[in-house]
């Protein structure tokens, strides 16, 4: 979303936290219901899988989601029609590596771990997918759209120009 290098950082850091704490926040819920414990295991939890979304959604899935998406929506199509594109593939290529580290994270290498890691697949689309139109996806964008203006992009791009 942003217009250079430094602006795409922080839209996709933006991104990649919240929707890390809103999965966070779901998946931790599912195991341990609402409990003191489950405020701990958030709190463990968010900061390493903050880091390998992030790293997955930088190097991996990002460039992948924007390819594909490149290749199916026409050069003339509406803006809303790009975005969704590539949110529909984010969420799909994060999920699937995503539920592979939470099911790795509590299964392990245990015989278990291909029923969690399919489980994991099924419920966390189920909640990522929402999540990202609906909450995250518009909520980054406004935060964004208040720290970046497209006014002061524009000129901000011009005078480096």
């Amino acid at each position: 979303m942003g217009k250079n290098k430094k602006e795409n950082l922080i839209f996709t850091t933006m991104m990649c936290a919240l929707m890390v704490l809103g999965m966070t926040i779901y998946n931790v819920l599912l195991m341990q219901g609402f409990a003191w414990e489950a405020l701990r295991m958030m709190a463990i939890g968010y900061l390493p899988a903050f880091v390998v979304a992030l790293v997955l959604d930088l190097f991996i899935v990002g460039p992948l989601a924007k390819k594909i998406a490149g290749r199916l929506v026409k050069p003339g199509a509406p803006v809303i029609q790009k975005v969704l594109t590539i949110s529909c593939f984010m969420v799909l290529g994060m999920v699937i590596f995503m539920s592979m580290y939470g099911a790795l994270t509590h299964a392990g290498f245990a015989s278990g771990l291909g029923e969690a890691y399919a489980h994991s697949l099924w419920t966390n689309f189920i909640c990522a997918l929402p999540l990202q139109l609906v909450i995250v996806g518009p909520v980054t964008r406004a935060i964004f759209m208040k720290i970046f203006p497209p006014q002061g992009r524009v000129a901000s791009a011009q005078a480096a120009a």
